[in-house]
């Protein structure tokens, strides 16, 4: 698992491999990520958008933005958490992912957590972030 904290707010990611949608010889390898998102802060937050760098073993990086993540924008109060699970298709066998979310206070003011680097390694290699 990959873990970080910004603001009180942690976010936990545990990636894995999919075999059975993955395809080597055609050049797609896929990953799911769970992420968890804890509100250890004083203040209820809602995640109003994410951005996410995408790397591949080439080095080629990809950039997603948009708005919440798997269709919504979770309100957080003061110890809840909100989890779920997306997925990551890449041209190589491996890869990484890093990014951030814009959170939201009642107050409008507005913050980035930052989302921390975690590996997209087949199981049978070594989990090492490229």
């Amino acid at each position: 698992m990959f873990k970080a904290t910004t603001h009180g707010i942690t976010v936990s990611v545990t990636p894995t491999f999919l075999e059975a949608q993955s395809d080597p010889d055609g050049g797609r390898w896929v990953w799911a990520y769970t992420i968890a998102i804890e509100n250890g802060g004083e203040d209820t937050v809602q995640l109003r958008s994410r951005h996410w760098r995408i790397t591949d073993a080439r080095g080629h990086v990809e950039e997603v933005r948009g708005p919440g993540v798997v269709g919504e924008q979770p309100l957080l109060p003061p110890g809840d958490s909100f989890t779920y699970t997306s997925g990551c298709p890449l041209p190589t066998p491996s890869g990484f992912m890093e990014g951030a979310y814009r959170m939201e206070r009642q107050d409008g003011t507005s913050f980035e957590v930052a989302v921390p680097a975690f590996s997209l390694d087949l199981p049978a290699e070594t989990r090492v972030l490229n």
